[in-house]
């Protein structure tokens, strides 16, 4: 399902008039083409570095309000639009920013940005600080997750996967669990990979459930979840 068009807002229109004037004055095509290969021409780029990227970004936000819903998802949607993959980098860190200002209602949005020219360094960020920020206010959005889990788009997946990254005590293993299980036997690198991190950082709370959860299903889980699972912990 497409997200429709932002609604409009004053604040998202400022932004996005300052941001191509400001980093697009520091693009560096040598560094751009270099990032553009790294992330195996997933899209173009300017070139910024991160530092030099958020000390830009200081500058485009320089006096304006905090945003609401409608503002953030409007500057979400319209950096999404832009070719250049710095601009998707500066919507992300305006959402963790004011995260707490989002409610239940932009996980729709969240599942377009995630499924729109997705990679993991978009995806994993909005994984864990966007979506994983969501669940954890409301709850019930863990049935979204559910639905996420069994989806035929691999990032999807991922992002039900890696949503409880932060959680720590909060986690709810059972679904962490049953999750791993769920997509034990993906044939997509992206998936393995992330069902070994999700442990792996769960282990970090309670690494003797995550040896233990590794040495009952070690048959059904792939060699590469297993070795990143127990990376820190042993087992």
């Amino acid at each position: 399902m497409t997200v429709a068009a932002p609604r409009p807002s004053a604040l998202a229109d400022t932004l996005l008039a300052r941001l191509p004037e400001v980093y697009g004055a520091a693009a560096d095509p040598e560094r751009a083409a270099q990032m553009r290969a790294y992330m195996k021409d997933v899209a173009p780029f300017l070139g910024l570095t991160s530092p030099v990227r958020r000390e830009l970004s200081k500058a485009v936000l320089a006096g304006t309000p905090r945003p609401d819903e409608r503002d953030l998802t409007a500057v979400a949607l319209c950096c999404w639009a832009l070719p250049e993959r710095e601009y998707a980098y500066f919507a992300i860190d305006y959402l963790r920013r004011h995260v707490r200002r989002l409610t239940s209602g932009f996980l729709p949005v969240a599942r377009e940005l995630i499924t729109t020219v997705p990679w993991w360094d978009t995806v994993d960020h909005l994984a864990a600080h966007i979506v994983g920020g969501l669940v954890a206010v409301d709850p019930k959005l863990r049935a979204d997750m559910d639905a996420w889990i069994e989806d035929e788009n691999l990032w999807v997946a991922r992002t039900a996967l890696l949503h409880q990254l932060r959680h720590k005590d909060a986690t709810d293993t059972d679904r962490l669990f049953a999750y791993c299980l769920r997509q034990s036997g993906h044939p997509d690198f992206f998936v393995r990979k992330a069902i070994g991190w999700a442990l792996r950082e769960y282990a970090k709370t309670d690494a003797d459930a995550v040896r233990a959860f590794v040495a009952a299903h070690r048959g059904s889980l792939a060699p590469l979840s297993v070795r990143e699972a127990l990376k820190n912990v042993g087992g």
